[in-house]
């Protein structure tokens, strides 16, 4: 059985961090990543990374802001979020994806299998 369980959302000031955590119980998995949703926009890919060889992708509105790391004996992955903006406000989900993929496939919603519930991100100006 699978289960994601995300952590470290909060609310803060512009040009503040957070680190969100998701751990992954039940199995292990080629890649996971980070989506979000802001009232009224659809989600879109955050920032992905595959397990095996610890290749990273970033949207750009996130780049140079946002580092995406993996603990493999935790089977958690992290999400560290520097200097946030307004426009970062968003529900933060989790995702895993159990198939082995090229780099760029990573950024792709529909090729996630798992999602976890969601950590509600709020930045303030």
């Amino acid at each position: 059985q699978v289960q994601l369980v995300e952590s470290g959302g909060g609310s803060v000031q512009a040009g503040g961090s957070l680190r969100l955590s998701c751990t992954a119980s039940g199995r292990t998995f080629s890649s996971m990543g980070w989506f979000r949703q802001a009232p009224g926009k659809e989600r879109e890919f955050v920032a992905g990374i595959r397990w095996s060889n610890d290749n990273t992708l970033y949207a750009d509105s996130v780049k140079g802001r946002f580092t995406i790391a993996r603990d493999n004996a935790k089977n958690t992955v992290y999400l560290q979020m520097n200097s946030l903006k307004p426009e970062d406000t968003a529900v933060y989900y989790c995702a895993a994806d159990s198939n082995w993929r090229v780099l760029y496939q990573i950024g792709r919603q529909s090729n996630y299998d798992f999602w976890g519930q969601g950590t509600q991100v709020t930045v303030s100006s």
